[in-house]
């Protein structure tokens, strides 16, 4: 077959897969490797013939969008983007039509920013195509991921807005939004100087009267993170959310504060993200809420945990502090890409000072935490989680209870259960800063 009938054949198949097409030179050149025949194909033995598609997946967000594709062995793929009107083209190789991925294109929410359609197109040439319509232009980013968990091989698309999200320029402009014409809060009393005010800096530099305080609230897993499951089907990312919500609103009440979430809605943030998310807000502390499981549904209690440079407190500690590091595994993320500046600064600074006031805000919480549950450990333990390593901001992470508990699972499932847990976390940050105000800035 010469080339040039191969590209008519390819210019056909690309027609009769319900794209609207008008095939250019550079699209032809995407897709040249649909011509090679199929001894020219180097792809292991498992893709050796065509598979089913098991589940496919959409995850909506403000900050970007998520799409899934599972399959029994990897999949094969090309991923082009086209304009006028913006569009993406995916075609996965030897990939049958399947009924989970015909009801993909009824999952597309009208709310999502990027996403406005999409549409499957008929098995042809030995490959499937899937155009994804768009509301604008995006910065695509695609991967593989291989089988963990319950997972099978997962191909990602996620779609990024071309100007990435400020968080910090975002929540601003939220809070000036919904601050017209609404009436003054009513003012907190004076905040007392800082105990330790010669680490600190100057007498009264850290005091309430230069400025508000940052609160980062960062809800545990999402998306394809489930993070631990109850009995009774009860997702901890699920209730990580709801309580970080009502940890947000008893926190807005309070005039010196004001709260930011790593996450308000179920997709999920890289943990490297959530600390990059806290910085950029300029936080002067993160909390990271959580509901874990352990091996025995006999565990109990509310704990609080702070980072470790050196080894976690209790065999305990270590085992939830690899559960918890493994979110990345489990939730995916593109390995291919790094953040050198956030890498090098967890690396290189000493995190004594952060990890010294973690312990101080961490004791506050678990001692408000310990008039409403049981506590599991009477004392902050310390373990390495990756999500407390951002080396300026104090940073705890708070296990509420038990999901693999039976009756903490109802605890957790229970909204006026969920408001009291907020609550006590609420009265233990505002204890604390109430002691030990942050340094003023500039």
């Amino acid at each position: 077959m010469s080339e040039r009938s191969g590209r008519r054949d390819v210019d056909a198949a690309l027609n009769s897969s319900g794209a609207d097409v008008g095939v250019s030179i550079e699209r032809r050149r995407a897709f040249r490797w649909l011509l090679l025949p199929a001894a020219q194909w180097v792809v292991p033995s498992a893709w050796a013939q065509a598979s089913r598609i098991a589940s496919a997946r959409l995850w909506p967000a403000q900050e970007y969008t998520r799409v899934i594709f599972e399959a029994r062995a990897p999949i094969e793929h090309q991923l082009v983007m086209l304009h006028d009107p913006d569009r993406l083209v995916l075609d996965m190789a030897r990939i049958e039509a399947s009924p989970e991925l015909a009801a993909l294109p009824s999952r597309v929410q009208p709310s999502d920013p990027f996403v406005a359609a999409i549409r499957i197109g008929n098995p042809s040439g030995g490959f499937l195509r899937v155009v994804v319509d768009l509301k604008s232009a995006v910065r695509p980013q695609v991967f593989s991921l291989p089988p963990v968990a319950e997972y099978g091989y997962r191909l990602v698309v996620d779609l990024y807005p071309v100007v990435p999200v400020d968080p910090l320029m975002a929540f601003l402009a939220r809070e000036q939004h919904g601050d017209a014409g609404a009436a003054p809060k009513p003012a907190s009393p004076q905040l007392p100087g800082p105990a330790d005010a010669q680490r600190r800096g100057p007498a009264g530099a850290g005091r309430h009267g230069d400025r508000r305080i940052t609160v980062a609230i960062d809800p545990g897993h999402g998306g394809e993170d489930p993070g631990a499951i109850g009995r009774r089907g009860t997702y901890e990312k699920n209730v990580a959310l709801a309580i970080s919500r009502r940890l947000k609103h008893a926190l807005d009440s309070d005039s010196r504060l004001r709260v930011v979430l790593t996450r308000n809605a179920d997709y999920f943030v890289p943990l490297a993200e959530r600390v990059h998310k806290a910085r950029r807000a300029r936080a002067d502390l993160l909390v990271s809420i959580h509901a874990d499981a352990f091996s025995v549904p006999t565990a109990r209690g509310s704990s609080v945990f702070a980072l470790s440079e050196h080894g976690a407190t209790s065999a305990a500690a270590r085992w939830m502090a690899q559960r918890e590091n493994a979110s990345d595994l489990i939730g995916g993320v593109d390995l291919g890409i790094r953040d050198p500046v956030l890498a090098r600064t967890l690396l290189d600074l000493s995190q004594t000072a952060q990890i010294t006031d973690s312990l101080k805000v961490g004791r506050d919480v678990l001692e408000e935490l310990g008039t409403h549950n049981a506590l599991h450990k009477s004392v902050v333990e310390q373990a390495g989680f990756a999500v407390l390593k951002a080396p300026d901001i104090p940073s705890i992470l708070v296990e509420t209870a038990f999901i693999s508990n039976p009756d903490e699972e109802l605890k957790l499932r229970n909204p006026r259960q969920q408001q009291r847990f907020a609550e006590s976390i609420a009265e233990g940050i505002q204890g604390y800063f109430s002691k030990s105000p942050p340094l003023a800035r500039a």
